[in-house]
């Protein structure tokens, strides 16, 4: 295979590119980068606070439905014919 004029290597570039590269390892900026992934920062935990209260809202609301339903009655009987 003839050589990249540009001098890119994509074998070079994919194996720096792995997390578990000697060169990831040798990086001296990873460990202060690693708090944005952990922790209160992992995925998950961002994530789980994108809607706060929106569970909460989601129980009260089906306990207000279910109320309505069975504790309050429409006397007002649409569709009747009224005399």
């Amino acid at each position: 295979m003839a050589p990249n004029p540009t001098g890119f290597d994509i074998s070079e570039f994919k194996k720096a590119a792995h997390p578990r590269s000697s060169w990831a390892k040798k990086d001296p900026w990873a460990r202060y980068e690693t708090w944005r992934y952990t922790g209160p920062f992992s995925r998950f935990n961002r994530f789980k606070r994108i809607f706060p209260g929106f569970g909460i809202a989601t129980v009260a609301f089906a306990g207000y439905c279910t109320y309505e339903h069975f504790f309050l009655k429409d006397d007002h009987h649409h569709g009747d014919a009224h005399h």
